[in-house]
């Protein structure tokens, strides 16, 4: 591109984004340029798919480039994605903390989805996710929206994960995944 034509230069600063998401700190609190990124070193996406009660990692997620999100057009109304053939999940972040100088799951949230992969069509709420991914960053517990088993699901799958950050998690964690 000919940065040096006016119009060129017009096109180029439309482009740009003051958004950043970086998965290292790169500027190490000094402020400057990339100020107000995400670090995502710490979230990882849990996929709970809700019928057949698996729980599954995959890091695409943190982009919207999971492999249940592949190839699929999302909506936003459920009604409108055909029901034969569609499966239901939880997205659910999950970030990790340190206190006392041991790991533990400082933030989980949880996001409800449906795919239907022969349809290539699928439900979530951009919004949603967003937020959600937010408040597990920020250290807070949001699984009440979640049906009961899908919350045994995520307990038993970090659990298995690490009992020892498991155990080192704060009451609220224990207590939100085992409420009725």
């Amino acid at each position: 591109m000919d940065l040096l034509n006016n119009d060129n230069l017009k096109k180029a600063k439309k482009k740009s984004s003051n958004f950043t998401i970086l998965s290292n700190d790169s500027n190490d609190g000094h402020g400057g340029y990339g100020a107000g990124t995400i670090n995502l070193d710490h979230v990882t996406p849990v996929f709970i798919e809700i019928d057949e009660a698996e729980a599954f990692v995959d890091m695409g997620a943190l982009h919207a480039r999971a492999q249940v999100e592949k190839r699929v057009k999302f909506l936003p109304n459920e009604d409108e994605v055909p029901t034969e053939g569609m499966k239901r999940y939880w997205l659910v972040w999950i970030t990790i903390g340190t206190k006392e100088k041991k790991p533990y799951y400082s933030g989980v949230a949880g996001c409800y989805m449906t795919v239907n992969k022969q349809a290539k069509r699928g439900y979530k709420s951009m919004p949603e996710h967003v937020n959600n991914m937010d408040k597990s960053i920020k250290g807070k517990i949001f699984v009440n929206q979640m049906d009961f088993s899908s919350r045994q699901v995520l307990k038993d799958f970090l659990k298995n994960h690490n009992e020892e950050m498991y155990a080192h998690s704060e009451a609220e964690l224990h207590d939100a995944l085992d409420a009725k």
